[in-house]
């Protein structure tokens, strides 16, 4: 998955600088580790309990797209059925269908509306070795 697709910002505490985050730097979010800001140098970590909360949750997102398109070709392939055994008329065999495109597409947007989010990023707190 690439930067851009993420979508996942984080402002500095300090400089106030919000960077785009890259891979490493979630990955280093995910497992609450510290990180260095790109700009300043300083440690940050994500510690806030709701944001880490809203962060975890993207996890649930990520099978959705491979969800909606099994249940768009089951919808679609039920639909084609039913029409050739003569259950429904092509007309709404044509509606079922298009409604299933468009609670796919609508799905999906809200999915990557959801993705992006900026996060306030804290000084790290030093480890003890």
């Amino acid at each position: 998955m690439s930067v851009a697709t993420l979508g996942i910002q984080g402002r500095c505490a300090h400089c106030q600088r919000t960077l785009l985050l890259e891979c490493w730097q979630i990955n280093a979010i995910a497992i609450n580790e510290a990180f260095s800001c790109t700009h300043c140098r300083k440690a940050l970590q994500l510690n806030d309990p709701k944001q880490i909360k809203r962060f975890r949750s993207l996890d649930s997102l990520a099978m959705l797209k491979a969800s909606l398109l099994i249940m768009v070709c089951t919808v679609l392939m039920v639909a084609l059925l039913l029409e050739w055994l003569g259950r429904i008329s092509v007309w709404e065999q044509l509606n079922c269908s298009l409604l299933a495109v468009f609670v796919y597409f609508i799905s999906v947007r809200f999915a990557r509306q959801r993705q992006h989010m900026t996060l306030t990023l804290e000084a790290a707190k030093a480890h003890a070795d």
